[in-house]
């Protein structure tokens, strides 16, 4: 038979659900068989959803999802016959006229004005080398007295728990920190981390000279200052046919500066021939933490893995509506951002026996992307079916009263993260005042 994972994998999280799980499975089917909406109402027009159009918020309000089992389902999925590669990242949902949604922090690029909303992490299992396929593991919101980093670390430690080996965790510069670093000082897997290149590193400190306070960093490295770098303990070059002539350049024991019990890998990445385009890329700087550092040849290309969490954001808010509602209660917003991981899993869970289906327009694939599978999608649900039963009819509700009047929801106010009083004090001295003085 055909899509037995797929069908084991249902059965199993539909038994570990608790509330309103019938209707949560009709939810998930009528998201994955619809390829256009215009409203979230409107996924109760699927042929999949067999309820009325208030299940859909209904739904969302009576369930609580239990994330230690579906963590520990998800986890169960793992090969571990080789190192699992994890990526973590933030993505942002953002609410500007959400004034009755409670808990909105400000947050902006610079050159923009700031826009009001929530911002959510992620930790995903990236299960190829090359592709688009990023499967969540958690994916939780980030309230207005968390960090990202926390937040990351936290995520990281609760996954960690669950693998019987020891995984690779990749994340962006904006992890690259001493903060991060400190905070995932205790979790049993290998960092791999991009850092921006204006940071400044720090050596081991010399051998104490029995005077004074012991030192605590050794030799300054500037990223951005040839001048200050030392020699490389390591040095490889290597022809990939994707990037072309690429040199990889390692320096050992450096550490950021509020960090200095946690020691670093710090590499360089430069490509010096192209194959394919004249543009000249900038050098990449990664450090690494861990127990035992893979190869260099290919330990630069496990961080190029991390972009299929790009993709999954994209896809998520794109083709699985994540970000289409516009609830108002923050209970609502976390279950429905809790029901994304568990849409991925099963368009993996169904990529093997899967055929492609492309629109006239499309042209077919080998390798099928998670849109490919979500286009099939209605016919493998055909084939399958579902484990929630069908609904009871229980009559008519009753509806409020005559003369009843609700009262009306609170409006609550954006959250303003206090900013450090270096940052403060920068502002301060750029502003026009102080130019003018």
């Amino acid at each position: 038979m055909i899509f037995n994972e797929l069908q084991q994998f249902r059965q199993t999280l539909y038994a570990s659900l608790g509330n309103a799980r019938d209707a949560l499975f009709d939810l998930m089917d009528a998201v994955l068989v619809s390829a256009c909406i215009v409203s979230f109402v409107r996924l109760s027009q699927s042929p999949v959803f067999r309820r009325q159009w208030s299940s859909t918020y209904e739904a969302l309000r009576d369930s609580r999802l239990p994330r230690s089992k579906v963590l520990k389902l998800l986890v169960q999925q793992i090969p571990t016959q080789q190192q699992p590669l994890l990526a973590g990242d933030a993505s942002r949902w953002n609410r500007p006229a959400a004034r009755r949604l409670k808990d909105r922090t400000l947050s902006g690029r610079t050159g923009h004005a700031p826009i009001a909303g929530q911002n959510y992490s992620t930790l995903a299992w990236i299960a190829e080398d090359r592709g688009s396929w990023a499967l969540p593991l958690r994916h939780e919101r980030i309230t207005s007295f968390e960090t990202p980093a926390s937040k990351a670390a936290f995520q990281l430690k609760q996954v960690t728990r669950q693998l019987a080996v020891r995984p690779l965790a990749i994340y962006d510069r904006g992890y690259g920190n001493a903060s991060f670093v400190n905070q995932t000082a205790g979790i049993e897997a290998d960092l791999l981390l991009r850092v921006t290149s204006n940071r400044c590193v720090y050596g081991a400190p010399p051998a104490y000279r029995g005077r004074g306070a012991p030192a605590k960093h050794g030799h300054k490295m500037k990223l951005n200052d040839p001048d200050t770098w030392s020699v490389p303990v390591e040095t490889v070059e290597v022809d990939d046919p994707n990037w072309g002539r690429v040199r990889v350049s390692r320096w050992s024991a450096y550490h950021f500066r509020k960090s200095p019990k946690r020691a670093m890998e710090v590499l360089r990445v430069e490509v010096l021939e192209t194959q394919s385009s004249t543009r000249r890329l900038a050098p990449l700087w990664l450090v690494w933490l861990g127990e035992q550092m893979p190869p260099l040849e290919t330990l630069w290309l496990h961080y190029l893995c991390r972009f299929a969490i790009e993709h999954w954001y994209r896809f998520a808010k794109q083709r699985l509506y994540w970000t289409h509602p516009q609830f108002s209660s923050v209970s609502a917003t976390e279950q429905w951002s809790s029901l994304m991981p568990l849409l991925s899993w099963q368009l993996w869970l169904a990529r093997k026996d899967c055929t492609d289906h492309p629109l006239p327009w499309q042209a077919p694939q080998e390798t099928l992307t998670p849109g490919r599978v979500a286009q099939a999608f209605a016919g493998i649900l055909a084939a399958i079916g579902t484990p929630a039963p069908a609904p009871k009819p229980r009559g008519k509700s009753p509806g409020r009263g005559k003369g009843h009047k609700p009262t009306p929801r609170p409006c609550y106010p954006m959250v303003k993260k206090r900013a450090s009083k270096r940052k403060t004090s920068e502002q301060s001295l750029n502003s026009p005042v102080a130019t003018a003085a």
